[in-house]
């Protein structure tokens, strides 16, 4: 074990699992708990979540917890949010 293996707050992006959102269209769908949007199998439009604040928001260990680039797809999700 390392001297940073992350802490719980990143465990949703650094081991994701599979979650079920409703689209528009009225189906269910899955999304995996590190994605922030994925199309409908049904009436293929994107499907964007809510993602919950959490402390990549503010850690200034975020970025080289969970990698730079799903540090990159999150922050760019959380900026079309506000």
């Amino acid at each position: 074990m390392g001297f940073f293996d992350g802490c719980p707050g990143s465990k949703n992006i650094k081991d994701p699992f599979p979650e079920t959102i409703k689209c528009k269209c009225g189906k269910e769908i899955e999304i995996w708990s590190d994605e922030v949007e994925t199309v409908c199998p049904h009436c293929k439009n994107k499907v964007n979540r809510n993602m919950p604040q959490s402390c990549l928001d503010w850690c200034s260990m975020a970025k080289e917890c969970i990698g730079p680039e799903k540090y990159k797809k999150y922050k760019k999700h959380k900026e079309t949010e506000e």
